[in-house]
């Protein structure tokens, strides 16, 4: 079985950092590296892209809205036109630095409020992955399983890579609790062992009422500003290494 571990990465801005991108870049198979609007910025965005070659490791562009104070997570009234123009700007700079270094950007993972407005809309969701397919029909669409940004990346023929979410709750419909509500982010080491275990073991996560619930996937997520994530990250490896998975870069699944 082959399984991807990834995270997103770069998000600090200038001399701030918010995560041991460095640690986790030893742990992780794919890196979705932020592109300067929630996060990051080109001096980081070039550091990590070289850190990655280095590594092997796969990268991905993270493209989220125009919002360092709020990170990316708040809402905001946009056009589709905008949020088309806002996504290829970023992932462009990301293929640009990415070409500078002798390395490939192989796949989108839309960040926080920029996913949640596309998957609240089928025709921005639909607009979106046909514009990644206009920049290359080789990309690959992170989401969670039965999104509209799934259906539209496919409709769009990109190929897509759904995700598990280590360190946060289901609801019983498949989709995240809300981060404002209690429980929402897990940072119980032994918790998300065990979710982990279970994901690989039966391919279900237990959601926050207690039900469970089968998830498509083979790629998981850690969320590189939850407190104490690298050692998340090492957990979920360990994990991984202990069923005979092998961890493989998301654009590698198929081969």
């Amino acid at each position: 079985m082959k399984i991807d571990l990834n995270s997103d990465m770069g998000e600090g801005f200038g001399r701030w950092r918010i995560a041991d991108d460095d640690g986790l870049m030893d742990v992780i198979s794919s890196a979705n590296i932020a592109c300067g609007f929630h996060a990051g910025d080109y001096a980081i965005m070039n550091r990590t892209v070289q850190r990655a070659k280095t590594k092997g490791v796969g990268i991905g562009a993270h493209p989220g809205l125009p919002d360092l104070m709020g990170f990316g997570r708040r809402s905001m009234s946009i056009s589709d036109a905008d949020m088309e123009a806002m996504m290829v700007y970023q992932i462009g700079a990301l293929q640009a630095v990415a070409a500078l270094h002798g390395h490939r950007v192989t796949h989108v993972s839309y960040h926080a409020a920029f996913g949640n407005m596309a998957n609240a809309d089928a025709n921005l969701a639909l607009r979106l992955a046909r514009a990644i397919a206009a920049l290359d029909r080789e990309l690959t669409v992170f989401c969670m399983p039965g999104q509209l940004t799934e259906r539209a990346a496919e409709t769009a023929g990109l190929r897509v890579q759904t995700l598990f979410l280590a360190d946060r709750a289901y609801t019983s419909l498949g989709t995240l609790v809300p981060r404002d509500q209690p429980g929402a982010v897990i940072h119980d080491l032994a918790a998300i062992r065990a979710r982990v275990r279970q994901f690989l073991e039966d391919g279900s996560v237990t959601t926050s009422v207690g039900s469970r619930l089968q998830v498509k996937a083979q790629s998981i997520l850690v969320h590189s500003d939850t407190p104490g994530s690298l050692e998340l990250a090492k957990a979920i490896r360990s994990e991984i290494e202990a069923v005979g998975a092998v961890l493989t870069p998301a654009f590698r699944l198929h081969d």
